[in-house]
């Protein structure tokens, strides 16, 4: 059963070295971020959305943020050469993994436009076959917050991952699966099908915490969400 779960995103902003003139305003996510993941229990099965999805990551395997301006290596169990290919959030993962001291069994990368009744027959097989297990949920929301962000900026940005926010801290299931999977995408919201993966997993939950930081106008959830 996976007894516990944390949402977090999955931004390379989130390791220190790549952000050197960015690190103090990038703090307060990436101390919400390792803080949720340091409540799951190991072993953790990760779920992300990848455009190299459907695809599953497996110990050993080794990675580098190399492609993201600084030579950080990271594993995900073993001690093999550095991939120089592994897609990000495999990378955020095996990061997250090392420092919170625990075993990831596998990190399952879901296509960006799965749709909705995919994600959640994805999220109950996940469940079937993790066993005792948490679930790492990784995703982003949108990239089009205000003037900094990556995208131009979209007023519908905010209410959007406002609502991503209530859902997550509600553990409302029925919501999160109600999301529009067309708004996401012309938002940039790419943790969408990852949130709907996790609505597929069968309950109960309720959300014991759960914050939004929006650095640089991208929207960034944390949750956790664990049995009552």
């Amino acid at each position: 059963m996976i007894t516990r779960a944390a949402v977090v995103p999955h931004p390379p902003l989130l390791v220190p070295e790549l952000v050197s003139g960015a690190a103090a305003e990038t703090e307060p996510v990436r101390a919400a971020t390792l803080a949720a993941a340091g409540k799951l229990p190991g072993p953790w099965v990760a779920v992300a959305v990848d455009g190299s999805g459907p695809s599953t990551f497996v110990p050993p395997l080794s990675g580098t943020f190399l492609g993201y301006g600084v030579d950080v290596p990271v594993t995900l169990g073993g001690d093999l050469p550095p991939d120089a290919t592994i897609p990000l959030p495999v990378l955020i993962t095996a990061w997250l993994r090392e420092r919170c001291g625990v075993e990831v069994s596998r990190v399952e990368l879901v296509p960006h436009d799965l749709p909705t009744s995919d994600c959640v027959s994805f999220g109950q097989r996940l469940a079937a076959g993790a066993g005792d297990a948490g679930l790492l949920v990784l995703g982003d929301g949108s990239t089009r917050h205000g003037p900094r962000s990556p995208g131009s900026d979209d007023e519908r940005s905010g209410p959007f991952d406002s609502a991503v926010h209530d859902l997550l801290a509600a553990a409302d299931v029925d919501g999160l699966l109600g999301l529009d999977p067309g708004l996401a995408r012309e938002l940039g919201a790419q943790g969408r099908a990852a949130w709907q993966v996790l609505a597929g997993v069968p309950g109960p939950w309720r959300c014991s915490s759960a914050e939004f930081f929006a650095p640089f106008g991208v929207g960034y959830h944390v949750a956790v969400w664990e049995r009552p």
